[in-house]
């Protein structure tokens, strides 16, 4: 009886030292993001959480959960579904279908360069904080994906390959919200769009022309377009403040972007300031995609501005309805904006399915 015994012990023992050695025999590889040439010479580094470092399979495992149809309730919908790679990972319909035929109310904001959000607020109305937790969203929204966390673990879990990759990526981890999320989280930070026409143009490696040089000056005339305060210039090639503000849109609100987030009236009408890159690819514009081409969103702010309580005192000449650009202007701030069409960005290899 002493011998069993004594056997039953060292067996356990065994047993529960093969199940450290599963997870511990893998040892994720550093994958630090290639930063670009202009991003290190303009702005600072990105933001990496320390308990979520970029590594080989951590990626791998995120980008095949985002375009895994798993994560969804009835296995329809993916993170690509809304965020496609052909439109900059964004939609090109003016709100996106999740299960069942549920339609959204928002415009699919495009997914890049999110490792310099230096606010860390996501969603259009910023109500989340960090993108780990943005992840963690569009799973459980009934009109994105409607799953239960346990019912996207249990088939993960399930599946052949899932429980391997998990393990090779997170050691002596489980597959849970946890490192669902750190993994797509480390996929997006990958996703660097930083090789347009103007990002070669300040690296001294193209020429504008006169057209595309009028429209960036038309940009950033303080008496004409007056666009950089809000999106950037060439000291801030990420081409947004990655701020919240009201420009114009409305009079009145049925949507109250920050403020449905904050409670605070004073944020009535304003919303995430989108980043100017891949403008051809993100049609439509504005948080709820009422503005099909890029000549509307001119327009808009040229004559179409309304006013209302909480408007941005960036936007000028309310009274006439905007800044009231002429029709050269606007052609050759149009000309500007397409210097800022990244198709690298689109058909990258390393982020499609």
């Amino acid at each position: 009886m002493k011998n069993n015994s004594i056997y039953s012990f060292i067996v356990v023992l065994f047993l529960l030292s093969c199940g450290k050695d599963d997870g511990a025999r893998y040892s994720p590889t550093p994958a630090p993001l290639d930063i670009p040439a202009l991003f290190g010479e303009k702005i600072i580094s990105p933001i990496i959480p320390v308990n979520n470092p970029q590594t080989l399979q951590g990626i791998a495992l995120g980008k095949k959960l985002f375009f895994d149809t798993k994560l969804s309730s009835d296995n329809s919908v993916s993170c690509a579904t809304c965020h496609l790679p052909s439109a900059s990972f964004s939609d090109n319909s003016q709100f996106s279908t999740g299960v069942n035929g549920a339609l959204g109310t928002r415009n699919s904001m495009p997914l890049f360069n999110m490792a310099w959000n230096y606010d860390e607020r996501f969603f259009w109305d910023g109500r989340i904080f960090s993108l780990e937790h943005q992840a963690q969203e569009p799973i459980t929204n009934t009109v994105e994906m409607n799953s239960a966390w346990e019912d996207v673990i249990n088939k993960l879990s399930l599946d052949s390959e899932y429980p391997t990759l998990f393990q090779q990526a997170f050691p002596n981890e489980v597959i849970n919200q946890e490192t669902i999320t750190k993994a797509l989280a480390q996929f997006e930070r990958t996703l660097i769009s930083a090789n347009t026409k103007f990002d070669r143009y300040l690296l001294g490696e193209e020429t504008l022309t006169t057209s595309e040089l009028n429209g960036f000056n038309v940009f950033m005339d303080e008496a004409k377009g007056d666009c950089f305060h809000c999106h950037g210039s060439d000291q801030n090639p990420l081409w947004t403040d990655n701020a919240f503000h009201n420009n114009g849109l409305d009079a009145t609100f049925t949507d109250l972007g920050l403020a449905t987030f904050t409670g605070d009236p004073n944020d009535n009408g304003k919303f995430k300031t989108p980043s100017l890159r891949n403008l051809v690819f993100t049609a439509p514009y504005m948080h709820d995609g009422r503005f099909a081409t890029i000549e509307e969103v001119i327009n808009h702010y040229s004559e179409g501005l309304q006013n209302s309580p909480t408007i941005d005192p960036l936007m000028k000449k309310v009274d006439e309805g905007g800044v009231q650009l002429s029709a050269q202007d606007k052609a050759d701030l149009k000309a500007f904006l397409l210097t800022l069409t990244d198709t690298e960005f689109i058909n990258n290899p390393n982020f499609q399915q």
